[in-house]
């Protein structure tokens, strides 16, 4: 691999390591925000969801924008506006200016992350197309739990008195790195034929996935009322016409080419995707909230916790990595199950220890969940995309990622169902082990979700399902 072509792998791996990083940071530094922003029990969801709505909405077009219009250019316009709202978050005085500048993090996202996969997809080959992804898959292992690390430390730190703030603030050198990098050395990319974007598709798109997302957010703080379950049927109903309008377009410049999913490789890949995101989504909001409420961990402790978890997945990732797609789907499925059985080990440590469950005690199981879920990320993006063809790599690079950031908000809602409906936000140690010990039985389904889904991969290495 030429020297040239390193440092723009490095310039992407960082962008999406900024990216991803940022959907977790705020989770052990979020006691903190709530003393300092008077932030309620909705105001906490929305600071994931704030991040991962507009994540998910804007995926989809953010591919499109980056197939039609030149990838590096969409991540470049995508990283200034990421920059620019994690300045405005680490400047917030409360919690509605820091959910706002949230979601406009949110924004810079949805156009950033497809053009990362896209890029790698259509850039690379062969064994370097597979050490390429191998590479997304430990960054991304090490993102999602490296930003609770730092926001633990970080906050604990109280660096200049700022609490907080920095988790945010340390985006702007780095997003100035990626922008002056990234366009002396990211190669840019398009479709030959470029064509229109589909407006009534981007809108119909954005209109679905609010009105399904919003009322599962926010359901549980109302009660439940009867425009929750009016405002999902016409997310459903909205879906239904997103979809018949991509089917009349798919002659005429989709926004979604339905007929990737024609391949079970890919459609069986983006369910898993969904099933890692919701887990991911569940399990990291309800774990950090557990590890300081529930057994009285500091930021800082908490932090080591997710330490100890992060060990575990780089460890995973690096071996799938190292074997660059050689055992196909049976890497993947063996990371799910190694995770699904320390999850239920950690579950009966937590059940039988109570609150005098120790950071040392816990130390096998949360490496092995780690370890496991280190091991899926890489190998199920490369394998998903694999048969894609270049034209559509931003499309579906940007469905695969949306799959992901919306089983995250989705995941970020369900734990209005099983986990504050417990708690009812409070921060009583008993009823916050108690909810948590729930919560594991519901990733553990979507664990053995997320395994059987993934039969729908190659069976063998350097072979494709249709």
């Amino acid at each position: 691999m030429a020297l040239a072509a390193r440092i723009a792998l490095l310039v992407l791996l960082v962008a999406e390591l900024m990216d991803i990083l940022d959907q977790s940071v705020v989770l052990t530094a979020l006691p903190a925000i709530q003393e300092s922003t008077g932030a309620g029990a909705a105001a906490v969801q929305w600071l994931t969801t704030a991040y991962s709505l507009p994540v998910a909405v804007g995926l989809i077009t953010g591919g499109r924008l980056g197939d039609l219009y030149g990838r590096r250019r969409i991540l470049l316009i995508g990283t200034i506006v990421f920059t620019t709202a994690s300045l405005l978050c680490g400047l917030a005085t409360g919690p509605g200016v820091l959910i706002g500048a949230r979601m406009l993090q949110g924004v810079g996202v949805a156009l950033m992350i497809p053009q990362v996969l896209a890029t790698l997809h259509v850039t690379f080959e062969g064994q370097n197309r597979s050490k390429a992804f191998g590479l997304y898959g430990a960054v991304l292992s090490l993102a999602n739990v490296l930003g609770p690390v730092m926001g633990g430390l970080l906050t604990e730190a109280d660096l200049f008195g700022l609490s907080w703030r920095p988790i945010f603030l340390v985006n702007v050198p780095v997003g100035l790195a990626v922008l002056i990098l990234g366009r002396r050395f990211i190669p840019e990319s398009t479709v030959q034929k470029a064509d229109r974007l589909d407006l009534t598709g981007m809108l119909l798109s954005a209109l679905a996935t609010v009105l399904i997302l919003f009322p599962l957010t926010e359901g549980h703080s109302h009660h439940w009322p009867l425009w929750c379950f009016a405002m999902l049927a016409a997310g459903l109903l909205a879906l239904g016409i997103f979809l018949r309008h991509q089917h009349r377009k798919q002659d005429n410049a989709p926004l979604v080419p339905l007929p990737v999913f024609r391949s079970r490789q890919f459609s069986g890949g983006t369910a898993a995707q969904l099933m890692h995101g919701l887990l991911c989504g569940l399990f990291f909001m309800t774990w950090t909230l557990y590890l300081q409420h529930g057994l009285g961990m500091s930021p800082f402790h908490a932090a080591l916790a997710f330490v100890l978890l992060s060990v575990g997945e780089l460890a995973g990732a690096t071996i799938a990595a190292k074997s660059a797609g050689r055992f196909a789907r049976r890497l993947p499925q063996t990371g799910a199950l190694i995770a699904l059985a320390a999850m239920a080990a950690y579950g009966l440590q937590a059940h039988a220890a109570q609150q005098d469950l120790t950071l040392t005690a816990m130390t096998a199981p949360v490496v092995l969940i780690g370890f496991g879920l280190g091991m899926v990320s890489g190998p199920l993006a490369d394998m998903t995309l694999a048969g894609v063809p270049h034209q559509n790599a931003g499309s579906a690079s940007g469905l695969f990622n949306t799959a992901m950031h919306l089983g995250i908000a989705l995941g970020t809602g369900l734990t209005a169902l099983v986990f504050f409906t417990t708690t009812g936000g409070s921060p009583d140690a008993g009823l916050n082990r108690g909810a948590f010990i729930d919560v594991l039985w519901w990733v553990g389904a979507l664990l053995t979700l997320l395994w059987a889904l993934m039969f729908c991969l190659p069976k063998h290495a350097n072979s494709r399902t249709d």
